[in-house]
């Protein structure tokens, strides 16, 4: 069965996530519509599918590196359109930084090099949460069985 057997199977989960991950993403270094690119090129995999304790979704982040230029544009007609928050100075608010350099990096101001880097690790981190929460939500409506063995066809 190919991905998108399995994948159109769970749509009302991943709308369900997609609810519920907004303020996940909202506190994260990505707009909204950073985020929307990510998911684009990303894409989903039941990992050991033939094994039903050691089945899990994992998220297949291997063509984000190919947007990261396109975040950087939507970035600039975000900034062009007076759409950037935030002070250059701003405050970390006891985040060690997290919060001042997730910003910084927003508007272009992050120190240089690494970037990409920075950006791909973010991407990767955030996806791999996503998929954990979709194979929780197929889990709690009793879905996960049943999606699992259908990846497996």
């Amino acid at each position: 069965m190919s991905e998108s057997d399995w994948t159109d199977r769970i749509v009302g989960e991943r709308m369900t996530v997609d609810r519920e991950f907004t303020s996940r993403i909202a506190g994260s270094r990505f707009s909204n519509q950073e985020w929307s690119l990510i998911m684009t090129a990303t894409e989903f995999e039941i990992e050991n599918a033939d094994d039903p304790e050691a089945a899990r979704i994992v998220a297949n982040t291997e063509k984000v590196e190919q947007i990261l230029p396109e975040l950087e544009n939507v970035r600039s007609q975000v900034g062009a359109m007076g759409g950037a928050t935030g002070p250059e100075g701003g405050d970390d608010r006891g985040s060690g930084g997290g919060i001042v350099d997730s910003l910084k990096g927003a508007l272009g101001m992050g120190g240089g090099g690494g970037g990409s880097d920075a950006e791909r690790e973010a991407a990767e981190e955030l996806t791999r949460e996503y998929a954990e929460a979709l194979q929780s939500e197929l889990e709690s409506k009793g879905r996960w069985e049943s999606v699992r063995t259908a990846a497996t066809e």
